[in-house]
């Protein structure tokens, strides 16, 4: 499930829905930082990527089951500051959760190896 979930939420990215900067699947949540082109909304990306999961999971996985809670948690970045403090705190969750002994040797996150991200977006002065 979590490869399909990563698979997924890079789809999107790569079909222009949003710029991805930081990711990390844990096991009862994920945690996001992305930017939006004109025109997307926040409630959009994230209905994108939790409903093409469940949609694949279905398919492609047999899963029968709810997958999500209704709605999320968001937050609008400030400066390049608050980013880089959002950057921090995903990559170290897994750790922080004791799933990994260091941020890079989580598999499901943008911290570890292989992962194509886009940059801090411009307006952020960094």
């Amino acid at each position: 499930m979590g490869k399909l979930f990563l698979d997924v939420l890079l789809h999107y990215r790569t079909e222009g829905r949003y710029h991805l900067h930081e990711f990390v699947l844990m096991p009862d949540h994920f945690h996001l930082l992305i930017s939006l082109e004109e025109g997307m909304t926040v409630e959009r990306a994230v209905q994108l990527v939790k409903g093409g999961f469940s949609f694949r999971a279905g398919t492609e996985l047999s899963f029968k089951g709810e997958i999500w809670q209704r709605g999320f948690t968001n937050h609008i970045v400030k400066d390049f500051r608050d980013f880089q403090s959002h950057v921090m705190y995903i990559r170290v969750n897994p750790v922080k959760r004791k799933l990994a002994p260091r941020e890079e040797e989580y598999s499901y996150s943008s911290a570890h190896a292989g992962f194509e991200l886009d940059p801090p977006p411009a307006c952020l002065g960094g």
